[in-house]
């Protein structure tokens, strides 16, 4: 790489100089099973690799070789609009973590700033949001190396590499002001809600409940019994929560850091830190004697060192990570370093990926897994009992004597290296990490943890102006992991307040830092110019900053590191954008800009190679400390936070929801959702069993209609006056004969379920308390009386007549018919919003860029639950925001 001195003033900006396994043979037991049958333990959720983005026109193929572009030319453009060159500054090495967005959403006129959201705190020191989720080191020496200080970010990664969403035991938040409107039933079940109502009558508390749940998808119960209420997020997924046991209710109140000094100057975090350190994994069990991997076709004697490493893979084979060709060779390579130490007893040489065969190791643990699914509910329970008295005193600490939350305290188990996208270290060997490789920081007073396995700790150390409470470097990528308090702590709560304070606070610069920008797009001086360019990208199309990147690590760009292939001018003024951006998702990105700046971007690509720096006078750095000069802690990340939620409040802000129902105006909010999270460019796959998920929505819609249908029919039999009254005598189109046979029987199979599951939990129970069990005529007299029920509506089918087992009056039976179709409507503009939704990442721009008192207040001002957009664990990390007062605004 060419350094600051390899260049004169006057230069103009100069270019840069310029068969694995595969996995995929019958031996290794590869399919093409999906892959949720992997290995519990080996979740993949976070991990797999991410497809390309979507976007309103279909990109066309990525290509290296850049034609000739068609410029614009005006009368302007002479000799005079030409940059001199300067020098370029000092190239950075950190990862290129792109944000890209569209364009149109971002500009914010002066009259809609105010001067609120003055913040005395310090910034955000760092552009980065995330460390990867999943970035051990390569080499276990490197873990010696004593990591530098970190000052508290607001996104550090914990322990194992997982978000700030990762669930977390709720604490009792302060009572939100009461709701005008009636929380809704959010339940989700999978039977619909007026199963047989020929044999048997809704109950009035039932139909009150069905009004409520208009945003829900239906309920596949009989008309008669309790409805439990449930959580949804903002996406229609239940979520449990209530109805839970009573200590959860009355945990101890969270501390409300937010009414006392928010001490968020960053120097002195605590005064005293007392805690118990990490939990590590337990040791490796060896397999039992007769379950080997094949090697040749013949059982392969592997020690437990080497068995464990093939047993991660094993765990894999009918996952996407095993049809990966690096991945595949990157465990390969790692695995048979581990074999040199470990080799076969037997002598065999394991030289060949082709030749293994991982299978028999692979059904073993499907058969272990179906085991512990097959557990009674006491046996399940002991286990957890037992779990949780052994992880209890690492569940919090004492901060400045008072009890915290601690976030993620497990110490990640070894594994192979899943990445992201096309990371090319994919399926290496992350080592196991023991106490000697970890860092302590607790109060000087405080007694030092001991750790669960044997073992001393690397260094015990007391630093208060920083929040992490242990760290260690992992193998693969040379990643420092941290442990941190949980989302819900005082740390993070204020963390998380000074980011978005000090977004709101850009409001009050930004039309000035535009017009110095503006400004500097006809700069003399080259740097000037391309670092006015790219502030115009990052401010309109919300790109992240971006580095350069090792290479060791995967190839994806952000603003200062992109390349002339990534960037294709088209007249008028037009400019496109194709390049892999975080976590190696496509951005695919056709622009109007102004003129001047395609001018610009002509100009720095003239003499340029494809795979020659863009923007080759500018660096993160460099801009970040030009950013500082405009406002004190200002970085392309306030940027990103700024634009995201300012335009998340207008966006609410335009939609006028006057008399709308409470899935029009989930719907309303998750839309606005969706545009900010185009603007940041968080995508995701459209999931393997999208069209499954949405067919089974359907169907239980249709289950809805099925229910109206009978109660329709229940009312013709009444009186024959109700087939010409115009609400009730059109049929529901989408239920045919054939579906009917199929949903009744459906139903019966699960009710005889059911039965047969309640008639055990009943048993074990009465075994627990000493009890004698109940006799198998109990449960067959249950299942007699089931089938008597659904001989009534076979006996009804064709009929367009039903009869309720108990009398109901007209009335009542037509109001329960006008809250299905309320039902009806609900479940319709849910399925819509979530098809709407498929390919786009909602939670990542909620957690981290949307500032969630834009939520509160706007839940208060159209009386929505905030349960219906704010998962519980989010609820926990931002119990500041739910107290905001309905006339907030960003």
């Amino acid at each position: 790489m060419s350094s600051a001195s390899d260049f004169s003033d006057d230069d103009r900006p100069l270019g840069a100089p310029n068969g694995a396994p595969n996995g995929h043979h019958h031996p290794n037991g590869n399919g093409h099973v999906p892959a949720q049958q992997a290995l519990s333990s080996m979740s993949e959720d976070e991990d797999m690799p991410l497809a390309t983005a979507h976007s309103s026109a279909v990109p066309p193929p990525r290509t290296l070789k850049r034609k000739k572009p068609v410029y614009a030319e005006s009368s302007s453009d002479s000799e005079d609009d030409t940059p001199l060159a300067s020098s370029p500054a000092k190239l950075a090495t950190s990862a290129a973590v792109p944000m890209p967005g569209a364009l149109q959403a971002t500009t914010v006129p002066a009259s809609s700033t105010n001067g609120k959201g003055k913040t005395k705190t310090k910034a955000e020191p760092s552009d980065d949001e995330y460390a990867e989720d999943d970035a051990p080191q390569r080499k276990r020496a490197a873990a010696n190396k004593k990591p530098a200080k970190k000052k508290v970010k607001q996104d550090a990664p914990a322990a194992s590499g997982s978000d700030d969403d990762e669930p977390i035991a709720a604490k009792k938040l302060s009572a939100p002001r009461k709701r005008k409107a009636k929380v809704e039933s959010d339940s989700d079940d999978e039977k619909p809600i007026a199963k047989k109502l020929a044999a048997k009558k809704p109950r009035a508390s039932k139909a009150k409940a069905e009004a409520a749940s208009g945003d829900e998808l239906p309920k596949a119960k009989k008309a008669s019994g309790k409805v439990k209420k449930e959580e949804e997020d903002a996406t229609g997924s239940p979520v449990k929560g209530k109805g839970r046991k009573k200590k959860e209710d009355e945990e101890e109140e969270v501390f409300r850091w937010w009414d006392a000094d928010a001490n968020g100057d960053g120097s002195v975090k605590w005064e005293t830190l007392e805690h118990n350190g990490v939990i590590f994994p337990p040791p490796y069990e060896a397999l039992p004697s007769h379950v080997k991997m094949k090697y040749d076709g013949k059982p392969l004697d592997l020690p437990p060192p080497s068995e464990e490493v093939a047993g991660f893979y094993a765990a894999l084979i009918e996952s996407d990570h095993a049809q990966s060709a690096k991945f595949n060779e990157n465990f390969f390579e790692d695995w048979k370093t581990v074999l040199k130490k470990n080799p076969p007893r037997d002598g065999t040489r394991v030289t060949s990926f082709e030749l293994c065969d991982f299978r028999p190791m692979f059904e073993y643990f499907e058969a272990e897994k179906a085991k512990k699914k097959a557990l009674t509910s006491a046996e399940k329970k002991e286990l957890k009992r037992v779990r949780d008295e052994e992880e209890a005193k690492y569940l919090t600490c004492l901060l400045d004597g008072r009890k915290e939350k601690v976030g993620n305290f497990k110490v990640e188990p070894p594994g192979l290296f899943r990445g992201r996208g096309e990371h090319p270290k994919k399926g290496s060997l992350k080592y196991r990490v023991r106490p000697e490789d970890i860092t302590i920081n607790i109060g000087k007073n405080a007694p030092v943890p001991v750790p669960n396995m044997p073992g001393n700790w690397k260094e015990v150390i007391h630093d208060n102006t920083v929040t992490w409470l242990a760290t260690w470097t992992e193998n693969v990528n040379s990643n420092h992991k941290y442990v941190f308090l949980a989302a819900g702590s005082s740390l993070k709560g204020q963390s998380d307040m000074n980011k978005f304070e000090k977004a709101r606070e850009l409001k009050k610069h930004i039309d000035r830092i535009r017009q110095n920008y503006n400004a500097d797009l006809k700069s003399k001086v080259m740097a000037d110019r391309q670092r006015a360019t790219a502030m115009y990208f990052i401010d309109k199309l919300a790109l992240r900053a971006g580095n350069e990147k090792g290479e060791d690590e995967a190839e994806t760009v952000g603003c200062c590191s992109l390349k002339c292939q990534h960037v294709t001018l088209e007249a008028p003024n037009f400019v496109i954008f194709d390049f892999l951006g975080k976590d190696s998702i496509r951005y695919y990105n056709r622009v109007p800009v102004e003129l001047q700046i395609f001018k610009n971007i002509r100009i720095f690509k003239e003499n340029k190679n494809d795979d020659d720096d863009l923007f080759d006078r500018v660096n993160t750095t460099g801009l970040n400390k030009h950013l500082q000069s405009e406002m004190k802690g200002l970085t392309a990340k306030v940027f990103r936070t700024f634009n995201a939620s300012i335009t998340f409040q207008r966006l609410l802000d335009e939609n006028t929801l006057e008399n709308a129902t409470l899935q029009e105006k989930l719907n309303a909010y998750n839309k606005a959702n969706r545009e900010v999270a185009i603007l940041c460019n968080h995508r995701r796959t459209v999931p393997k069993t999208h069209d499954q998920s949405m067919e089974k929505v359907r169907d239980k819609l249709r289950g809805i209609k099925y229910d109206r249908m009978k109660l329709r029919h229940v009312l013709f039999k009444m009186d024959r006056k109700f087939k010409t009254q115009a609400e009730y005598i059109e049929d529901e189109s989408d239920i045919d004969d054939e579906w009917i046979v199929t949903h009744e029987e459906s139903m019966k199979a699960k009710d005889i379920e059911k039965a047969e599951k309640k008639f055990k939990q009943e048993n074990e129970k009465l075994e627990e308390e000493g009890n004698k069990p109940q006799k198998p005529s109990v449960l067959e007299e249950r299942l007699a009386d089931i089938d008597a029920e659904y001989k009534v509506l076979v006996s009804e089918r064709g009929t367009k007549l039903a009869e309720l087992k108990r009398e109901r009056p007209a009335e009542k039976v037509q109001d329960a018919i006008t809250k299905l179709t309320e039902r009806i409507s609900a479940a319709k503009l849910q399925i819509i919003d979530r098809d709407e939704g498929k390919e786009i990442a909602l939670n990542t721009s909620k957690i981290n860029y949307l500032d969630p008192r834009i939520t509160a207040s706007w839940c208060k001002i159209h009386d929505v639950p905030v349960e219906k957009l704010f998962s519980k664990t989010l609820r926990v990390k931002f119990p500041w925001a739910l107290e905001v007062e309905e006339d907030w605004k960003f």
